[in-house]
């Protein structure tokens, strides 16, 4: 997969693709929601090889901000009323173009920032019109894997699968 070889930030939605899109409101006021830890593995594996990873999401959450933290994502933005002028911050502050960014998206808010980006994926579970515009589909559902697949395939398309294996191993 040709554009993923110039992938140098991949940018995650959260519900839907980091997670299988629930939401659990407890008695209590709190929230929790289901992360997989593959995902996670993917998330540090294109971290460990020079990949940034961000999260821009619409929405603050304790839970999201925990795990974000727990996996050292540095380019973490919440309470985004438009993702593409965060996006337009980062692509700044990387000194990057829209040719060298993977987006992983699930759902209609994600259009315009799938749009924009040199490598669009969508998780299998996606709208279909997430789909349509999307360069890749993963085979997993959002929250069973898809983050760690789309990993994979960056990393193997640019030749850094091998590297990993070796500082893991």
């Amino acid at each position: 997969m040709e554009a993923a070889n110039n992938v140098r930030l991949v940018i995650l939605d959260i519900d839907g693709v980091m997670t299988d899109g629930r939401v659990i409101h407890h008695d209590d006021g709190s929230e929790s929601r289901n992360f997989d830890i593959k995902d996670g593995l993917g998330v540090v594996a294109l971290q460990m090889t020079g990949i940034e990873v961000g999260v821009i999401t619409k929405g603050k959450s304790a839970a999201v901000r925990n795990r974000a933290e727990e996996l050292k994502i540095k380019h973490y933005y919440e309470g985004a009323k438009k993702k593409t002028d965060v996006y337009d911050t980062l692509l700044e502050k990387l000194n990057i173009d829209d040719s060298q960014v993977a987006y992983v998206g699930d759902d209609l808010v994600d259009l315009g920032m799938m749009k924009r980006v040199g490598f669009s994926c969508a998780v299998a579970d996606a709208v279909e019109e997430v789909k349509q515009v999307a360069g890749y589909v993963t085979k997993a559902r959002g929250g069973y894997g898809a983050v760690r697949e789309v990993a994979e395939l960056i990393l193997k398309a640019q030749g850094k699968w091998d590297l990993l294996l070796e500082k893991i191993g």
